[in-house]
């Protein structure tokens, strides 16, 4: 894509009869092992890649390393294999700085230096501007722009790398991003989940605003990472009061931001047929957060993640394969 095109026009033109099909991961970190089960599964479904069968992938913190991913080709297997291999150390270092550090070589070894114009389906990842406290969406479509078609620029001019970085920058846990645009604006970043943490809505908005598509044509997808009770606190966790209180203190308001992005959407956007998977869990064995690195663990979230799939897969079959 050619980051210097510019153009007056506010959408492509539209096929009446093309079904549009969204893609929404949530965030979530660790617990997005879950959504890597039920993604899985559906692969399996439509047995081809997910960038080849969804028009459009949003993804947000642990999502929107997925959502990266999935748009540059992988298949879920491969993202799974990376999951195993490196999330439990991120999750494990002790300090922010250790956290951010471990998650950047992460992200620079997979992504490179690659940009936004590499992606195979349009994709959308949430960050927050940190010191004005507003979203910043970092795209590749210049029709998903709602406004600046003119300085249009595929994901502002940054790496995949850096915008997936500062999706997940979930402070104080992480360190916050600072990234450089193309047009030499220097932003300091926070984990998208602090605006949407189910970015659902904000995906439907681009399609039906931004892209001019129709109701009618929507099917939308969204992969929760399931609900699950408090782990008992580790011993350092209970010496460090502050600490265990900032984890709870996160995860819920993560919660309720993805709850009420979930809510509204149901309000705003009822007829456009949605399915959501995202169950909840309470015996014991599944209590968990998002800085989990027990392996088992984890692997017992994917496992649930093929079992909630398994749920929904009538439905899915209904949205995706017509």
């Amino acid at each position: 894509m050619n980051e210097n095109i510019k153009t007056t026009e506010l959408a492509p033109m539209q096929d009446n009869n093309k079904i549009y099909r969204i893609l929404s991961l949530d965030g979530g970190g660790s617990k997005g092992f879950y959504t890597l089960g039920v993604l899985r599964e559906i692969e399996g479904l439509i047995n081809r890649p997910l960038c080849e069968h969804f028009d459009l992938v949003f993804g947000t913190s642990t999502g929107a390393i997925i959502a990266a991913l999935i748009g540059l080709g992988y298949s879920v297997t491969d993202i799974y294999d990376l999951y195993k291999r490196y999330v439990p150390s991120i999750m494990k270092a002790r300090s922010p700085k250790q956290k951010s550090a471990a998650l950047s070589e992460l992200a620079n070894q997979i992504f490179q230096d690659k940009k936004f114009d590499q992606f195979k389906t349009d994709i959308g990842i949430v960050a927050v501007k940190w010191n004005i406290e507003t979203p910043m969406i970092f795209k590749n479509n210049i029709y998903l722009s709602y406004g600046r078609l003119g300085t249009f620029s595929p994901g502002f001019g940054c790496t995949i790398s850096d915008a997936v970085q500062a999706s997940c920058s979930a402070f104080p846990f992480f360190l916050r991003k600072t990234v450089t645009t193309s047009e030499g604006d220097v932003i300091e970043l926070a984990d998208g989940g602090y605006c949407a943490n189910n970015p659902t809505l904000y995906a439907i908005a681009a399609a039906t605003m931004a892209l001019k598509i129709e109701r009618k044509n929507l099917r939308v997808v969204n992969v929760g990472v399931g609900q699950y009770p408090e782990p008992t606190p580790s011993l350092f966790m209970r010496l460090i009061k502050k600490a265990l209180l900032g984890v709870q203190l996160l995860q819920k308001t993560m919660e309720i931001n993805t709850q009420s992005m979930e809510k509204l959407r149901e309000i705003l956007y009822n007829d456009i047929p949605t399915i959501r998977i995202s169950d909840s869990f309470e015996t014991s064995d599944m209590a968990t957060s998002f800085l989990e690195y027990d392996l088992d663990k984890l692997n017992l979230l994917h496992q649930s993640g093929r079992e909630s799939y398994a749920k929904c897969e009538r439905s899915l079959q209904e949205i995706l394969l017509q």
